[in-house]
């Protein structure tokens, strides 16, 4: 199946989802519809995909480990990252997937999900400036975020419930694509 169609296909599904549930008879004929029009199958299709992109996407952030924080960086060829250049590089290079350039914009550009239902590949944003959104890591599983953290120092993994951050931590946010939209356009 075309990616187009599978971006548009997911993205409708979980427009229809969010919906308040229609009457069972009408569950009923949704879900026969789907199911003749092989949508079903599509659907499952569609989340396995994106199960195995965000796989994709954290294991390619993990392989930039030890990359050196530079301030305005979003590349290993400019010396290296700052924190919303490694998201948006990450999710370029994985999903082809434009994100804003500020930590601030990205969080303003992605779906806003509670703490308790963060997946690998999610975004998790903190207050490191005083300023609401002004730091960014990859969500990794198991209570860790992956991120390019200050000057002097490199990309790592760390334990968002560290005192340091769980103090700091301000959201976290879904990178869901707009349906129709071209890789190379923003979600």
């Amino acid at each position: 199946m075309p990616r187009k169609l599978s971006l548009g296909l997911a993205a409708l599904l979980v427009t229809l989802s969010a919906h308040a549930a229609p009457p069972a008879a009408a569950e009923d004929d949704i879900g026969r519809f789907m199911a003749e029009k092989g949508l079903l199958s599509r659907l499952e299709q569609v989340r396995a995909t994106v199960a195995d992109r965000t796989g994709e996407l954290v294991v390619t952030a993990m392989g930039f480990l030890g990359v050196p924080y530079r301030r305005g960086g979003n590349s290993v060829d400019m010396g290296g990252f700052d924190c919303s250049g490694f998201v948006k590089a990450m999710y370029e290079q994985t999903l082809g997937l434009i994100l804003p350039r500020r930590a601030n914009e990205q969080a303003a550009a992605t779906q806003k999900i509670d703490q308790q239902d963060l997946q690998p590949g999610d975004l998790v944003f903190f207050n490191t400036m005083r300023a609401a959104f002004s730091h960014v890591g990859i969500y990794v599983g198991d209570g860790k975020f992956i991120h390019s953290p200050k000057p002097g120092a490199e990309v790592r993994v760390e334990d968002m419930g560290m005192s340091y951050w769980s103090r700091r931590f301000d959201g976290a946010r879904r990178v869901v694509p707009v349906a129709g939209t071209a890789s190379s356009q923003q979600p």
